[in-house]
């Protein structure tokens, strides 16, 4: 049983879609550093807790 959940977000350099697993015991709050699965850029992730207990990702160039 797999405690991670599949969740997307957009690249914000190319725009394209990524995909990450979320480990909701600690992943939550946190920031990580992840290159885009398209165009290899670092994006600075922060991952919440949103409404319905979906997963919102922030995604931020590491400039912004």
């Amino acid at each position: 049983m797999s405690l991670t959940t599949n969740a997307e977000f957009s690249c914000p350099y190319c725009m394209e879609v990524n995909d990450i697993e979320v480990d909701p015991d600690n992943d939550l709050n946190q920031q990580q550093i992840v290159d885009c699965q398209v165009c290899c850029s670092p994006i600075e992730i922060t991952v919440t807790l949103g409404i319905h207990d979906q997963f919102n990702i922030l995604a931020m160039t590491d400039s912004e």
